[in-house]
């Protein structure tokens, strides 16, 4: 219960022990105040100042006040007299559970209330601050030893209601800087301060990673200085085994000379048997610096375009340790040849690893290998390797040559015994402004013709090449070409026994002999009754001209056939030839157009002297015209569903000569 009294309004009622004696002191700023606490209380005061000032890390600060803190109040409890109290951070508990706290303040009796305890506390609180804490005495000090003690032991604080757990100490930063000058680890805290402010500071984690490649760079030349050791031991080795040879031809070098000879002088010495044996000592120096035979040599396969028609070229290697002085290729042709009888082998002896060979034959294989040499003596031979070289050129038959106006035939001999991969055909337009080298060139071609198209109106210049695995021959002959009318030569394979046929091909004449009287016998290809020749035209649809110079008092046949045209008939007589006959009498000239022994019935007053004829493939048409006075004499409608060739017959004694390779005429383009 609360007493009453008199004090006057405005004045602060005490509930404290009238035998408490309170001084005026501020607790907490006050210079002057009497020191409750020793001197080391003062000395962590001021160093706790200290390491605020000098930006100390609050880690370790703290952990500082926790370390010191418990022994100060120890201290101060023995300089007290409070050891009774036991322990001061158990006097108290929680006054909601019991309500009377286990041990009175100093100034209370023990069995007073929990409430007068708290108007007590209150009381003196209220007081402090009026009077700023001027009234501290033993009991301000207990209770400041109280406050201390269950601070540093993690007790609950009643006058705060509030519980003081103790904190552990802070993990130390991890050191994330590597200090390059002391070569150490630091925090990042630390590399402001101290020994390493001036120091060069890298991140830990670069730092870790260029230790790792200086320690892997260390392996390395470690492991390059353990192999030299070994190289060197094995030399070493050696010598020994050498010196060791050489001690021991010594010994027995001195072991001679110091054996006592006995020697008679005769009148006729015999020189010949006191010849000394140094077959030792020469076999002795001559190992001291002794080295070993090469190993075989790997020959190369052959390189493409490594060949020529007359040479080759052969490489090969060898393993990088052998010495080597000189190398001996043998090669020899891979011909069959007689059981028991194997082809010359021939040698080149060379210093470098490879070997020009000449003097070959042109597309033939042949079988190289080869042997190094040193003073230890010869390798084992390499495994054998089979080159070729180049073909020799083709051949272009130039009477064989056919052309129109949009292609070409062109035809060649091998010129090679053994045959050849691939032909290539070479074209080069000679009328083209600037041109220079090869415009086209026509590949993998098997045989030996091919047909090329081309362009009308142009010349060109036509090579041929042939190629295996060696490599192209040289180039053949150039052919010319021009696509201007039709080109083809006389099939001398059709020819009549009683017609020649000119050098250049192209007139067949009729002699003045007397003709056989006895009938030749039949023929695939030749005619035998008519006496007649078949041109050998391209074989392209399209538009052909050319033109045939006659005698006006000639009996002449002109016209086109198929190839299987029956060669017993004449030309005109049946279905599978087209042509114009001419028959010269006394009184006149008498023209026919035959088909299947039919004409129709015309009659032409001007001979013509050259007559022109077109063939039209893609309109079934023959023409013909007389090119002097450019006339049509007349047209076929043919049904041509194969090739046709040209036909030329002489029925009495004379000439045709054939014009190739004329431009068509304006006035033949309108039939």
């Amino acid at each position: 219960m609360e007493e009453e009294s008199g004090e006057e309004p405005g004045q602060v009622r005490s509930t404290a022990p009238k035998d408490f004696h309170y001084y005026h002191m501020d607790l907490y700023d006050a210079e002057d105040r009497p020191q409750i606490f020793p001197d080391e209380s003062t000395r962590l005061k001021r160093e706790t100042i200290q390491a605020e000032m000098t930006l100390e890390p609050r880690q370790a600060r703290q952990s500082q006040v926790q370390r010191d803190l418990p022994e100060e109040v120890d201290e101060l409890v023995h300089l007290y007299g409070l050891e009774d109290d036991h322990e001061l951070g158990d006097e108290f508990v929680d006054e909601d559970e019991v309500g009377v706290p286990a041990y009175p303040p100093y100034g209370m009796k023990r069995g007073e209330s929990a409430r007068e305890q708290r108007d007590w506390r209150l009381g003196g609180e209220a007081e402090a601050e009026d009077q700023g804490y001027a009234g501290w005495g033993m009991a301000g000090q207990s209770q400041a030893l109280r406050e201390a003690y269950r601070y540093t032991h993690g007790c609950a604080s009643e006058e705060y209601e509030c519980y003081v757990i103790p904190e552990e100490e802070d993990e130390e930063e991890d050191a994330g800087l590597f200090c390059v000058t002391c070569r150490t680890p630091v925090r990042a805290v630390e590399k402001d301060f101290d020994e390493h402010k001036e120091h060069e500071v890298t991140p830990l984690n670069k730092a870790l990673e260029s230790a790792k490649d200086e320690i892997h760079k260390n392996m390395y030349k470690l492991e390059q200085q353990i192999i030299e050791m070994e190289n060197f031991a094995s030399h070493l080795e050696e010598v020994f085994i050498t010196v060791e040879d050489a001690v021991a031809m010594t010994d027995r070098l001195g072991k001679f000379l110091k054996t006592k000879t006995d020697v008679e002088i005769s009148a006729q010495p015999d020189f010949e048997d006191q010849t000394l044996d140094f077959s030792d000592v020469e076999q002795l120096m001559g190992s001291m610096n002794t080295i070993p035979a090469p190993c075989a040599p790997v020959i190369n396969p052959q390189a493409p375009n490594s060949a020529t028609g007359s040479s080759v070229r052969v490489c090969w290697s060898l393993y990088a340790d052998d010495t080597v002085e000189s190398y001996q290729l043998f090669y020899r042709p891979v011909r069959d040849s007689l059981p028991g009888k194997e082809q010359a082998e021939l040698t080149v002896t060379v210093k470098e690893t490879y070997c020009s060979v000449m003097n070959l034959e042109p597309n033939t294989q042949y079988e190289f290998w080869v042997i190094a040499q040193n003073r230890a003596g010869p390798s084992p031979s390499s495994e054998r390797a089979v080159y070729m070289t180049a073909p020799s050129a083709p051949i272009i038959k130039m009477e064989a040559i056919r052309s129109c106006e949009e292609a070409v035939l062109i035809c060649w001999e091998s010129g090679n015994l053994n045959p050849v991969d691939s032909y290539t055909v070479e074209l080069t337009q000679a009328e083209a402004p600037a041109a220079s080298g090869v415009t086209e060139s026509v590949v993998g071609i098997p045989t030996c013709e091919s047909l090329i198209q081309l362009q009308p109106g142009q010349s060109y210049t036509i090579c041929v090449r042939a190629l295996n695995m060696g490599g192209p021959s040289a180039r053949s002959a150039p052919a010319t070409v021009r696509t201007t009318g039709s080109y083809f030569p006389l099939n001398k394979a059709t020819c009549h026994p009683w017609l020649t046929i000119s050098e250049d091909g192209f007139t067949v004449t009729r002699s003045e002999k007397k003709s056989l009287t006895r009938d030749l016998l039949p023929h695939q290809t030749r005619f035998t009754r008519c006496v007649a020749v078949m041109g050998n035209l391209i074989p392209v649809r399209g538009r052909h001209y050319w033109e045939v110079e006659v005698d006006e008092h000639l009996d002449y046949t002109v016209g086109v056939a198929f190839e299987d045209v029956p060669k017993q008939e004449d030309l005109g007589a049946n279905s599978l030839s087209w042509c114009m006959r001419h028959t010269f009498t006394s009184s006149r000239h008498k023209y026919e157009f035959l088909h299947n022994r039919t004409t129709p019935d015309i009659r032409i007053s001007v001979p013509p002297k050259k007559i022109g004829v077109l063939l039209d493939y893609e309109n079934s048409k023959l023409s013909f015209f007389n090119v002097d006075i450019a006339q049509h004499l007349y047209t076929f409608s043919c049904q041509l569903h194969q090739l046709v060739h040209p036909c030329f017959s002489l029925e009495k004694p004379g000439c045709l000569k054939i014009h190739n390779g004329v431009s068509m005429p304006t006035h033949a383009t309108f039939y």
